[in-house]
């Protein structure tokens, strides 16, 4: 018995020459990434908000966390220099598209003043960015961990202050241990500016001081009474300054995590995309694209930094406005 073989007909087999919604192999490819990228960043998203829902009465208020502007040291600015970071990485995406639009039209010299735009406002964002992990991780006013791993702030007047408003310097009982100082093969984290002791004794010499717990309730923080603060600072186990993948002053150690993480890969991309909208910038000045008579790079490298404007406005959303 013979077997019978059936040949596929080969006008309806794609045979890899045509361009499947009239996009190159190039683009398709970018599309491919980009999808496969914003599902990375669902997932993370994801946990995130499944993680403040879960610890939804001590998460951090972004208000509180996120109030430094450049050259205005001790100015309380909620969430201004974040509108301006994302309003400058908008107005970068503004700019690409015009860089496109200008190489459709092959107008080399437009392409360039565009895409120069494009890299100067990406670098100030990076550049931002960094500047505001500092002041997350170098924290403002510091606090007491305790030994159940809650965080304590300290209020005079129902406003929050820094341990340095009211903590006395005692006697140091040790010194930092580090390679240069101690043993060669021991070394530590930084010391906190104060100790428990020294918390303890400035607090208990300023009675007007009190203690703010992470516990939100009606969108504050709850304050205790004296008595109360006096209980729960007893419990006290270190001093936490600024936040770390450890411990986080601002309140739940999650939170810290979260923005190092989602918002470290977001960067990460941001910085690739300035990356390779210059190498394409100098391919535009050396006229690579004029001859080949296609600026069709621009578009695909276009497509890569509107993706990661637009996961910005998630990440945005979810870390600063809700």
């Amino acid at each position: 018995m013979e077997a019978t073989v059936t040949t596929a007909n080969s006008e309806k087999t794609w045979g890899g020459g045509n361009e499947p919604m009239n996009a190159s192999y190039g683009k398709m490819m970018m599309w491919f990434f980009i999808v496969s990228d914003a599902l990375t960043f669902s997932g993370f998203l994801a946990a995130y908000g499944f993680s403040r829902f879960k610890f939804i009465e001590t998460w951090p208020l972004a208000d509180e966390v996120f109030t430094h502007f450049p050259f205005m040291h001790g100015v309380s600015a909620p969430m201004y220099y974040v509108a301006l970071m994302t309003f400058i990485l908008i107005f970068s995406s503004v700019t690409m598209v015009l860089a496109v639009d200008a190489g459709h039209q092959m107008k080399k010299n437009k392409v360039i003043v565009y895409m120069f735009l494009t890299i100067i406002g990406g670098l100030i964002f990076v550049g931002s960015q960094a500047w505001e992990w500092k002041n997350f991780i170098k924290g403002e006013y510091g606090a007491i961990e305790t030994k159940g791993g809650s965080i304590l702030q300290f209020v005079k007047d129902g406003k929050q202050i820094a341990l340095a408003d009211f903590a006395v310097k005692l006697p140091k009982e040790r010194e930092q241990l580090t390679r240069s100082h101690g043993t060669w093969f021991m070394e530590e984290a930084d010391m906190a500016s104060y100790t428990v002791a020294e918390v303890q004794a400035g607090f208990k010499a300023n009675p007007d001081v009190l203690i703010r717990t992470e516990l939100i309730k009606d969108k504050q923080k709850t304050i205790l009474s004296r008595a109360e603060s006096e209980e729960r600072l007893a419990d006290a186990a270190v001093v936490v300054e600024g936040a770390n993948l450890i411990r986080n002053e601002y309140g739940s150690k999650l939170f810290a995590d979260f923005f190092f993480f989602i918002t470290g890969f977001h960067g990460f991309h941001v910085f690739s995309g300035v990356i390779i909208n210059i190498i394409i910038f100098f391919n535009v000045l050396l006229g690579t694209y004029e001859k080949r008579k296609s600026y069709e790079m621009v578009e695909k490298v276009g497509l890569y930094w509107h993706f990661v404007d637009l996961v910005w406005v998630f990440v945005f959303t979810v870390f600063y406005l809700v």
